[in-house]
């Protein structure tokens, strides 16, 4: 286990536990020897954090203590890193703003030996990232889908052909080429997908659809197994 890890749950040990708690046993809960456990107790009474005790007696945490609102694992960190990064290729603008905003959050209220997972720069997604779409603004996408309301969209199918579509989105997919709405399309009166490098205009209309989400997203699932349709 790193040391940013133990940091972690030595942590989570005194803070749930009832009465002191030895290095001995703490050492026998992370599988280490006792000798880190008490290099460990003081690098986090050199952070500040309240934690009274001695060898052969015992380790509290001192009562009052609050704990950051966050606490992640070294690897539940480079997750949220990594993930981070892969929306760097979705050509959605607004979840890459987001993106850097919440980055920015969990390393202010990670404890400091987990900031580094997020300053170092050590973890990278690359690849083909999808263009941002010239017609379609996909974070009005992503509301109508939370709202439960229609949009509007002039679209253009694989074969060319123009129509104009009412359509009820239930999800957002986002593929390296583009991102695929799928939503009950009024006019077929069936799911459908809708690349949205085909769309050429959209807005959101004065119609919702809400209480049937989940039930439109229960029929999408139901028809994986099917060929998908597209627009």
């Amino acid at each position: 286990m790193r040391k940013a890890s133990r940091l972690f749950e030595i942590i989570q040990i005194l803070r749930l536990a009832r009465q002191s708690v030895t290095a001995a046993e703490i050492a026998d809960q992370l599988e280490v020897t006792v000798r880190s456990i008490y290099r460990d107790i003081a690098a986090l009474q050199a952070m500040r954090v309240p934690i009274e005790g001695e060898r052969g007696i015992g380790y509290i945490l001192r009562p009052g203590f609050t704990l950051p609102p966050l606490m992640l694992s070294v690897q539940e960190t480079e997750a949220i890193v990594l993930a981070l990064a892969l929306l760097e290729r979705t050509g959605d603008t607004e979840l890459k703003r987001a993106a850097k905003q919440v980055n920015r959050k969990i390393a202010a209220v990670v404890p400091a030996p987990l900031t580094q997972a997020f300053s170092a720069n050590a973890l990278h997604a690359w690849g083909t990232a999808a263009p941002v779409p010239d017609a379609v603004d996909l974070g009005l996408v992503r509301r109508a889908i939370r709202d439960e309301q229609k949009l509007l969209l002039d679209y253009r199918d694989e074969l060319g052909s123009a129509t104009e579509r009412t359509i009820r989105p239930i999800a957002l997919i986002y593929y390296s080429q583009t991102a695929n709405i799928v939503a009950w399309c009024e006019l077929r009166q069936a799911i459908r997908n809708f690349r949205a490098d085909r769309v050429e205009h959209c807005e959101a209309v004065d119609g919702f659809f809400r209480g049937e989400g989940d039930g439109l997203r229960k029929i999408w699932v139901d028809g994986w197994t099917a060929v998908p349709t597209a627009g």
